[in-house]
């Protein structure tokens, strides 16, 4: 089945399940079931990826942290990223944790919670690639779909060719095969791609712009969105964050360092 065909397959299932009343589980109905369905896209390492099988990254522990503090076990499941957010009401999953910025627009659709990190976009190229927006003119940009990096380039005033991955690892390697002459992504991911190709002389630019990244939980879901705020601050002010942010990324990742 195509891409395309199964894109249509879903949002009609979803729309279904949405007519039928399915909801995303509310706190109450996960510490019944004594399990909370955790969804990432599993393709953004650091943050969230599959290795040998098993879920991993940094929002992944701290996604298992957060589920032991509220007294359930993690239940991950693998979405699309740009599926993520909209079929959250389908009753699939409970609880987003893929490396969502948070905007005003995906706002009308979902709930977030207070941030778990602070980042934001970067240009990644070659030793004498483009380090500037006004650099990628007429330039091949690899970027994933449906990400703010993408959308941050379409509103960029001139010409360029965009080259649309469904993945930061896809763009990151079309980079390294030469097929695309930079890739626009998260500052931390651009570090760890760069940690992993020693040889590639591959250069950041500086900071293009930051960005707050949430979890999210369905429109309305008011008591889960409380309790995962809660159990985040109990993380942070424990000490528990700050120790598993260092180990994947050498510094204290949050907004607010407290």
């Amino acid at each position: 089945m195509t891409k395309r065909v199964s894109g249509v397959v879903t949002a009609l299932l979803s729309s279904l399940s949405v007519l039928g009343g399915a909801h995303a589980a509310s706190l109450a109905e996960i510490r019944a079931s004594g399990t909370i369905r955790l969804a990432t896209s599993a393709d953004f390492p650091p943050f969230n990826a599959v290795e040998n099988g098993r879920f991993t990254g940094f929002e992944v522990e701290l996604g298992n942290r957060l589920a032991a503090r509220l007294g359930v076990k993690p239940l991950w499941v693998k979405y699309d990223f740009d599926d993520l957010l909209r079929d959250l009401p389908t009753n699939q999953y409970d609880l987003v944790i893929a490396s969502h910025a948070i905007t005003s627009g995906r706002a009308l659709t979902v709930d977030f919670t207070n941030a778990h990190s602070c980042t934001g976009g970067v240009i990644l190229t070659r030793e004498g690639g483009p380090v500037t927006s006004r650099d990628l003119a007429g330039k091949r940009v690899g970027v994933e779909s449906g990400s703010t990096y993408f959308g941050w380039l379409n509103k960029l005033p001139f010409q360029k060719n965009v080259k649309v991955y469904s993945a930061s690892d896809e763009a990151a390697l079309a980079l390294l095969a030469g097929q695309v002459d930079a890739t626009v992504t998260d500052r931390l991911v651009a570090l760890d791609i760069r940690a992993r190709n020693p040889g590639a002389r591959l250069v950041t630019s500086d900071l293009l712009w930051t960005e707050a990244i949430g979890m999210a939980v369905e429109k309305g879901n008011a008591d889960l969105r409380r309790a995962v705020n809660t159990a985040l601050a109990e993380l942070m002010n424990g000490g528990e964050y700050a120790t598993l942010s260092r180990r994947y990324f050498g510094e204290d990742i949050r907004c607010v360092r407290r």
